[in-house]
């Protein structure tokens, strides 16, 4: 709003490349318009159009204010973002207790009466007909969406907290938010969370092996471990038929997350350029599913039908962008480790730890659809500003 008062119009740089993307999502998506056929497809594009530039709009102004703003207010932007997620999986928690405890339905309470749907903790089935098990989902809808999401903090924060000094008064309370985190991640027993997980884990391997043989990782992982083993063994028939379900890729459950990648091929023969346009999935295979919300399962299943390979590959030029603002983060912390500035401690391990995200996100999204969602592109904003910001503190210093 000063900006405006002062008359100073100026972008960033990255702001204007993120700018540049949303006219360039934006002329696909418009002519993704001359597939729709039906009042029902339209209707579907215009809600689709709608969230895109609410999502794309915030990426714009937040790249743009934190790139102008000081490094505080980065370290508070992020604070925000994940603390708003750990709040989420705190709900979660309070919600799977009630639910184990007395059955009752934390959502009827506090969330029904501001949005008036039916909502509840998820209830993944019963064991010997009887004992139900419950999967927290918070307030995203969905375990996996609230499994998928978490792993942005705790990839993000790791590397942080593996670089704090001894003695610094934020190194405990990182901890024990990671073994919070990680606990909840567990009890959502979301599969493309935890392969998402580990894919980031892999890339923090790289950089961080060392320290993941140190107390400073051993030990919040073995509170993890113990705590998880003390719930399973007392109730170890149950876990144990759980496990099983969860691992069984040929139920049910786990078939749609397959079979939607036998629609790309037909789309692709059809209409291989834009596809059946933005936020038509359901709409195009309601006569196949017999439902007409039914989602693609996929974050890329989606982009390939419904912006066909040119809105797959802007999606990737996209990705690669994030990928390469990281890259150069990384390396201003190199510069700063060489020439001895403490300010590189903080740098490299938030590149890394965005980058590892970055890569457990688009894992996921194999087989679910969050990419879509804000989170994402809070996440996104975060991400490509990042040199931007620490840039200028080292100029300025």
């Amino acid at each position: 709003w000063d900006r405006l008062e002062r008359g100073d119009t100026r972008l960033a740089r990255t702001a204007l490349v993120a700018l540049g993307f949303l006219l360039a999502f934006a002329l696909v998506y418009l002519a993704g318009f001359y597939s729709l056929d039906t009042a029902q497809s339209l209707a579907q594009w215009a809600k689709g159009m709608v969230k895109f530039v609410l999502h794309f709009g915030f990426l714009v102004a937040g790249v743009a204010v934190l790139a102008r703003r000081s490094l505080p207010f980065y370290w508070l932007a992020l604070a925000a973002f994940c603390g708003g997620i750990a709040l989420n999986a705190l709900y979660g928690v309070i919600q799977l207790g009630l639910a184990e405890l007395v059955g009752a339905n934390l959502d009827a309470a506090l969330i029904e009466p501001i949005t008036s749907r039916q909502t509840g903790i998820n209830v993944f089935g019963a064991v010997g007909g009887t004992q139900e098990v419950f999967r927290p989902n918070a307030l995203t809808g969905d375990p996996n969406h609230l499994g998928i999401e978490l792993v942005i903090p705790l990839l993000v924060l790791t590397p942080l907290y593996l670089r704090l000094e001894p003695g610094n008064r934020l190194r405990t309370p990182l901890a024990v938010l990671l073994v919070f985190l990680l606990v909840v991640e567990l009890a959502t027993l979301s599969r493309s969370g935890l392969l998402g997980l580990g894919c980031g884990g892999l890339v923090l391997a790289l950089p961080y092996r060392r320290h993941f043989r140190r107390p400073a990782f051993l030990v919040p992982l073995g509170a993890v471990v113990a705590l998880v083993a003390a719930v399973v063994v007392a109730r170890l028939d149950f876990f144990l038929i759980v496990l099983r379900a969860r691992t069984n890729t040929s139920s049910a459950a786990a078939s749609p997350h397959f079979e939607v990648y036998g629609f790309v091929p037909d789309v692709l023969s059809s209409n291989p350029a834009l596809g059946l346009g933005l936020n038509n999935f359901a709409v195009y295979y309601e006569f196949v599913t017999g439902r007409p919300d039914f989602g693609p399962h996929s974050f890329y299943v989606a982009t390939l039908v419904e912006t066909g390979v040119v809105g797959a590959a802007l999606f990737a030029v996209f990705v690669v962008w994030i990928f390469r603002r990281l890259g150069a983060a990384r390396r201003l912390g190199r510069a700063l480790t060489a020439i001895g500035d403490p300010l590189a401690a903080r740098v490299r391990p938030l590149a890394w730890g965005m980058t590892a995200a970055l890569v457990a996100t688009l894992v996921a999204n194999l087989f679910y659809l969050t990419m879509t969602f804000y989170y994402f592109y809070v996440f996104a904003a975060l991400a490509v500003a990042l040199p931007a910001v620490f840039g200028r503190a080292v100029r300025a210093s």
